[in-house]
C-alpha cells in the first residue's frame, strides 16, 4: 500500500468515527427529550409534606399519568402556583389531593371530612390538627389539596394557594430518589 492509500483509509476511518459520535450524541439528545416528556425531577423545598417528604428530597414525577387520566384523592402531586420564588419565577408546590371535582370538603374541629366521611389519613403524624373551617364543593376542573404537615402547609385552605386548576398539575410524585437511604415509591 502506498502512502496515499494509507491516508485515504485513515480519512475514511476518521469520518466514520465522527459520524458514529454524531449519531451517539444525537440519540442521547433525542432520548433526553423523550424522557423529559414523561418524567420530571423535582426538589422538595420546605416542610409542608413532612412526614411523607422532607426538605431536599429529590423526587421524580410522572408527567404522562394525567395526560391519560385525572388526579385522584390521595395522590401526591406537583403543581404550578402563583406564589413567587426569590428569583421572581412561580413556585411549584408539592401537596396531597384531598378532593376532586364534585367532592364536598368539610374541615371542622381539626378534622377533615370528604363527602360526609371522616378522611382516613395514615400518612399524618398522630394527633395532627387541621386548622381552619372549610365547607365547600370542589368545582369542575379544580382540586382541593393539603400538605401532610398541616401546621406549616400553605395549601387550599388559604387564598394564596386556593383550589388548584387541574391544568396546573405538573404530574404525580412516584418516587423519591434522594437521600439514597430513603429511596421509595410515594403513594
Amino acid at each position: 500500500m502506498g502512502k496515499k492509500e494509507v491516508n485515504q483509509q485513515e480519512n475514511k476511518s476518521l469520518k466514520s468515527s465522527i459520524i458514529e459520535w454524531i449519531k451517539v450524541f444525537g440519540l442521547a439528545i433525542i432520548l433526553a427529550f423523550v424522557i423529559t416528556l414523561f418524567i420530571k425531577p423535582t426538589l422538595v423545598r420546605g416542610d409542608s409534606m413532612v412526614p411523607t417528604l422532607h426538605e431536599n428530597d429529590y423526587l421524580i414525577i410522572n408527567r404522562i399519568e394525567y395526560k391519560i387520566g385525572q388526579p385522584e384523592n390521595g395522590d401526591v402531586i406537583v403543581f404550578k402556583s402563583d406564589l413567587e420564588q426569590e428569583d421572581g419565577s412561580n413556585k411549584d408546590l408539592v401537596k396531597r389531593v384531598i378532593g376532586v371535582e364534585g367532592d364536598e370538603i368539610l374541615i371542622t374541629g381539626g378534622q377533615v371530612f370528604v363527602n360526609g366521611n371522616l378522611l382516613d389519613e395514615p400518612y399524618l403524624d398522630a394527633g395532627t390538627y387541621t386548622e381552619g373551617e372549610i365547607d365547600l364543593v370542589v368545582p369542575e376542573g379544580k382540586l382541593f389539596v393539603l400538605g401532610d404537615n398541616r401546621e406549616v402547609s400553605l395549601d387550599s385552605r388559604y387564598d394564596k394557594v386556593g383550589l388548584v386548576d387541574v391544568g396546573d398539575v405538573e404530574g404525580k410524585v412516584f418516587v423519591r430518589l434522594y437521600p439514597f437511604n430513603d429511596i421509595s415509591l410515594i403513594d
